[in-house]
């Protein structure tokens, strides 16, 4: 069985990204070396020679692992920051499950604890009767959702949690991270939350700028993911 965790987001900008770094360096504090993975990038440049996605570089970071591990970090990587489906359209690429679970395997050898971020949000269209549903499904990994605290955050969270459930998967915990500093009844919007997800909650991430995962690491308590 492989252990690990399916990072997942309430829709896009609401912060997955540094969330996972910092889940990451917090599984260090429990003595867990997690094994980052990006599946799926939309967005590429050009780093050290090595054509990458910015998001899987600060995942690379944060476990203090090798760029070699790039290929299988993001087997799937497009060029054009957009929807998946359509950067691969526009590539004449097609995205399938093979290479991701290829990848997927690969890493979990060399690790014990994979921490895995999706793209976007939990059903975002990958390819013809594919999305990222079906990408969390295959990888049969408790999911973590990241809820970007923002107007809608309620509505946006309390769907994406119904359709966890509904793919069969452990609902392990969520992220409240505040992308917006003006936010009003932020407080009582995390109270709605905590009353009404099965799932714990396992920290606040408060706005910052620049954002810094490794400080960020001490306002979550990851214990439960860890725990037998």
């Amino acid at each position: 069985m492989i252990r690990g965790i399916f990072v997942t987001g309430t829709d896009t900008g609401v912060g997955k990204t540094l969330a996972t770094c910092a889940l990451i360096h917090a599984l260090k504090r429990q003595g867990v070396a997690a094994m980052p993975m990006k599946p799926v990038a939309a967005g590429a440049s050009m780093h050290d020679g090595i054509l990458a996605n910015e998001d899987s570089i600060a995942l690379l970071r944060a476990a203090s692992r090798e760029m070699t591990l790039m290929p299988d970090v993001t087997p799937v990587l497009l060029r054009e920051p957009m929807a998946p489906h359509i950067a691969a359209a526009r590539e004449g690429r097609r995205i399938s499950l093979d290479p991701i679970l290829a990848s997927f395997a690969r890493l979990a050898s060399a690790s014990d604890f994979l921490v895995v971020e999706g793209v976007g949000g939990f059903a975002v269209p990958l390819g013809d009767g594919l999305d990222t549903t079906d990408l969390a499904r295959a990888l049969a990994l408790p999911v973590v959702m990241v809820v970007g605290l923002r107007l809608g955050c309620l509505n946006h969270a309390l769907l994406t949690a119904q359709a966890i459930g509904a793919a069969g998967l452990p609902f392990a915990g969520w992220i409240a991270n505040a992308v917006d500093p003006d936010m009003p009844v932020r407080e009582e919007n995390v109270a709605t939350l905590r009353e009404r997800l099965s799932a714990p909650l396992l920290g606040r991430l408060p706005y910052g700028s620049p954002p810094d995962a490794l400080s960020l690491a001490a306002r979550l308590d990851v214990t439960s993911l860890v725990s037998d």
